[in-house]
């Protein structure tokens, strides 16, 4: 610049900042310098990196077709050397001009080729750069260059690295170093056995590592992926949304979170995140605590539930709670029935997804199992499996008289049923979790173990929930019918809690009238045989269930979505929505259960169209608050009506003295 400012050449002189590669650890600027180095072609071999694509799965597969497909596509030749003293050699032996290069495929290779004596054990610089070998061109002798392999070729040769793939197969001709080529004979007949391996498993950042170096390598040797599926997970970052840097200190110390809040929190924690869908994750340490008071402690508070009722059950008949798997045929209980039904849905599902390696899928549904089991299951069934149900009527004899031992005998059955009814739930339960929650699960099997009869006990290995197999579908257990009426139930009634909660009554307060408004009787028909949980559980006396909307003066509107119409009908789109208020009741409900409506001439979907049902406000609906989820609209009457506000108060007394009593 100096110079050219002397020639009085310099038209502007200003300074420009630009980002910079610095060193991560000294934080000193990197020097560019242009240096030869060793290549191996790939740009000729991108169409088959493509090709051997196609041919593997990718979870999720956005990363198949998107980035890495990108990165295939745009592959250059790969530098594989590096100038440090540190690293496995390259084998490479040359002349001085570079006119004779040797590639080295082996030990033996290299002795026999050099003549040298000794024993070659350790494949670094200060061993193998003395060795040279004799010229077959009459150029003198033949050295090793200085470079080393890049890391990433080592990475990249694990499949055959690992097992030391040809040299410690049968079948491999040392003086024919092509004789590992052959998929049918020599060493290649056993290794294309278990060759390309079912699956590999990394961060989103190995798209342009071990992922590549992995692929490359796999179609130049063989024309293959060395792999059939690819997990990709997300990176953690810090919860600042920053990569997490120890200079930096913004991340907790691992080894804390696991001491204050287990392994098996942590792990779940990020098995149960953005992370096993290939997106990002800011960690949060909330997350992991969530996870100990939301999952961890209601699957030990069920067994823990369990383990009580079988010891009261002891205590009170002498009867030990011993699992029968063969009794749930004489099961008629309808919550038995569903929570083992769904159970073995779940274990279906669970194989299904675990097949396709879509771990993301898996464990919300295995969660929402726990929260079934606690929170439905032994929450409705509570004085079933503590005895105290009364759910045999007494039974009238000839002469008239009760017979009070039928009745007990019926409710201890029913308890049993009950109880066994729990305890296949938590101990198939803890074996599907054991991947995801080791500690906890193999916690609890061991407590469950001595339930077993002594028949599963001989025949499985029960010291540990990791030497037991995956659990397997009971088919006898399956029941669609009640699985879907008991999630319509749960659907009314969450609806119900939510219409309580905005008026803030509590669920100790009574309540007169329920509405279900459907316009699938079928529905209305399930929910109506069990409508006495529902009645319990709300704290309601009258369900209703119809489909006469209009008598409640239900209204409804059409919302469009303002971009999603922009996006999709352009121009369009302004003369869609002036369309939507002239919708008819009719047209509305024929995209609510289709999910799709033409309006001018054009096809909308759910992405569209938002459908807001309301009450026309009135006098009388001002007492009834208003729930909607998809089909379901739920319409609860908060009116304190005298003789129920007594019921309660007397209810919330009678709450306060057995806390009390409790407390003394």
């Amino acid at each position: 610049m100096k110079h050219l400012e002397g020639e009085g050449r310099v038209v502007r002189k200003s300074q420009i900042t630009h980002r910079y590669p610095h060193c991560p650890r000294s934080k000193t600027p990197l020097i560019q310098r242009a240096v030869p180095s060793w290549f191996i072609k790939v740009e000729q071999s991108v169409p088959d990196l493509l090709s051997n694509l196609e041919k593997t799965e990718w979870v999720p597969s956005m990363v198949k077709t998107g980035r890495f497909h990108q990165w295939l596509a745009s592959a250059k030749d790969w530098n594989v050397s590096r100038n440090r003293y540190w690293g496995t050699p390259l084998p490479l032996w040359v002349s001085d001009d570079m006119k004779e290069i040797v590639c080295v495929s082996s030990v033996a290779e290299l002795k026999k080729l050099s003549g040298y004596e000794g024993e070659i054990k350790d494949l670094h610089r200060d061993s193998v750069d003395t060795i040279t070998i004799p010229s077959q061109q009459g150029k003198g002798t033949l050295k090793r260059v200085d470079e080393v392999f890049d890391c990433w070729f080592e990475s990249g040769s694990m499949p055959y690295a690992s097992s030391h793939y040809p040299f410690d197969y049968p079948g491999y001709d040392e003086s024919n170093p092509e004789s590992g080529m052959s998929r049918t004979e020599g060493p290649g007949k056993e290794f294309f056995t278990k060759y390309p391996g079912d699956f590999i498993a990394e961060g989103l950042d190995q798209t342009r590592g071990w992922f590549y170096t992995l692929s490359v390598l796999g179609t130049h040797l063989f024309n293959t992926f060395p792999y059939k599926n690819c997990v990709v997970n997300g990176i953690v970052l810090a919860e600042d949304g920053k990569k997490m840097s120890k200079s930096l200190k913004n991340f907790p110390d691992p080894m804390l979170v696991v001491d204050r809040y287990g392994a098996d929190a942590l792990r779940l924690y990020l098995i149960d995140s953005p992370v096993v869908r290939g997106e990002p994750l800011r960690f949060s340490e909330m997350g992991v605590k969530q996870i100990v008071s939301g999952v961890l402690l209601p699957l030990w508070n069920s067994y823990n539930f369990f383990a009580q009722q079988a010891a009261l059950l002891k205590k009170n008949t002498n009867a030990d709670s011993v699992f029968d798997p063969n009794i749930q045929k004489t099961n008629s209980n309808v919550m038995d029935r569903w929570i083992l039904a769904s159970t073995q849905s779940l274990l279906q599902y669970v194989n299904k997804e675990m097949e396709g390696y879509r771990l993301y899928t898996v464990v919300p549904r295995l969660l929402k199992m726990v929260d079934d089991t606690t929170n439905w299951y032994i929450r409705f069934n509570r004085n079933r499996l503590k005895g105290q149900a009364g759910s045999a009527a007494p039974k009238a004899t000839t002469n008239g008289e009760t017979n009070g031992a039928s009745a007990a005998d019926d409710e201890q059955t029913d308890t049993l049923h009950a109880l066994n009814t729990l305890y296949e739930v938590i101990y198939t339960l803890v074996r599907a979790l054991a991947p995801f929650i080791p500690f906890l699960s193999d916690n609890i099997f061991q407590r469950l173990a001595p339930h077993l009869p002594e028949s599963m006990k001989k025949s499985q290995d029960a010291r540990s929930v990791h030497f037991v197999g995956f659990p397997t579908v009971r088919e006898e257990l399956f029941d669609t019918v009640v699985e879907r009426r008991v999630s319509r139930m749960q659907k009314v009634i969450e609806l119900g809690r939510l219409c309580r909660d905005r008026r803030t009554i509590s669920l100790k307060t009574p309540l007169k009238t329920l509405v279900v408004l459907h316009q699938d009787q079928e529905f209305l028909d399930d929910v109506r045989t069990l409508q006495g949980y529902i009645l319990e559980e709300l704290n309601v006396r009258d369900l209703v269930l119809t489909t006469e909307e209009a008598k409640y003066g239900v209204e409804y509107s059409v919302m469009a979505d303002v971009k999603s119409l922009g996006m999709k009908f352009k121009k369009d789109a302004a003369k869609i929505k002036a369309a939507l208020p002239k919708l008819s009741k009719e047209e509305i409900h024929s995209y609510l259960s289709s999910g799709s409506l033409t309006v001018e001439g054009h096809q909308l979907s759910s992405e569209d169209l938002r459908v807001q049902r309301k009450l026309k406000e009135s006098k009388e609906t001002a007492n009834l608050e208003v729930a909607v989820e998809g089909e379901v609209l739920v319409l609860l009457d908060s009116y304190a009506y005298p003789e129920l506000a007594q019921e309660g108060l007397a209810r919330e007394v009678l709450n306060r003295v057995q806390r009390l009593r409790k407390k003394a």
